[in-house]
């Protein structure tokens, strides 16, 4: 296999060189074809498979992440296949996704400022399925004594447009000290802290309608359980 280094270094020309290290945003990364596929498999999948939360809903594929190992679970081939494209890609360092997070964001749904936390190899990549979103992005509420009150509103950074069919790929700061959130509104007014509007694209000023969005987060977890280590045990 090529060294996934190497194969990142392909990548170069998707580097968004306005955000810190490091965003590759592939637009296109799936056709109009393997995204209404995509969005058909989805909403195929068992009820059971969903879990409702405030603001969003979600369907966990691969099994649970857990300090002591995520009890693996198999991946269905609809996802697999983007599982494997992913990662040899080199996003998490030769290492194969394991973890499929789904999630469906109504127009007027988010979710808060987060980080994904240390169950994970130390990237994330996330496939837009229906709709655009504006990825918003934070810098941590610091420890020490701050003049201004540490407010959502003035630790924001920056955000990335995410349009449907797009590949994300997070890593380094952008991933590991920068914590990434989505508005609750039904429509985006872009501004130029937008950092990869190419000139082709919506400008800053420009009003972008949401619609419903389902994103696929694949990711690899370290610490896994295989299930076959557990047969036979009572």
């Amino acid at each position: 296999m090529e060294h996934p280094t190497c194969i990142l270094e392909d990548l170069k020309q998707f580097v968004v060189s306005d955000a810190p290290p490091t965003v590759y945003y592939i637009p296109d990364f799936i056709s109009e074809n393997e995204e209404s596929y995509l969005l058909q498999q989805v909403f195929k999948s068992p009820k059971t498979k969903w879990t409702q939360l405030s603001g969003r809903k979600l369907q966990n594929w691969g099994g649970s992440p857990h300090p002591k190992g995520m009890l693996a679970e198999r991946i269905p081939d609809w996802l697999q296949t983007y599982c494997e494209k992913i990662s040899s890609l080199g996003a998490f360092s030769g290492k194969a996704a394991n973890h499929v997070l789904v999630n469906e964001y109504k127009p007027g749904e988010g979710i808060m400022p987060h980080e994904d936390g240390p169950l994970y190899h130390p990237a994330v990549t996330t496939v837009s399925l229906g709709s655009h979103t504006l990825l918003d992005f934070y810098t941590p509420v610091s420890g020490r004594e701050a003049e201004a009150p540490q407010t959502e509103e003035n630790r924001y950074l920056l955000s990335l447009l995410v349009k449907p069919r797009s590949l994300l790929i997070l890593q380094d700061d952008m991933y590991q000290r920068l914590l990434h959130g989505i508005q609750g509104c039904a429509q985006d007014t872009l501004t130029d802290k937008v950092a990869n509007l190419s000139a082709a694209g919506p400008r800053p000023g420009d009003t972008l309608a949401r619609g419903t969005r389902v994103s696929l987060t694949i990711r690899h977890v370290p610490k896994v359980i295989k299930t076959r280590l557990m047969l036979g045990r009572k």
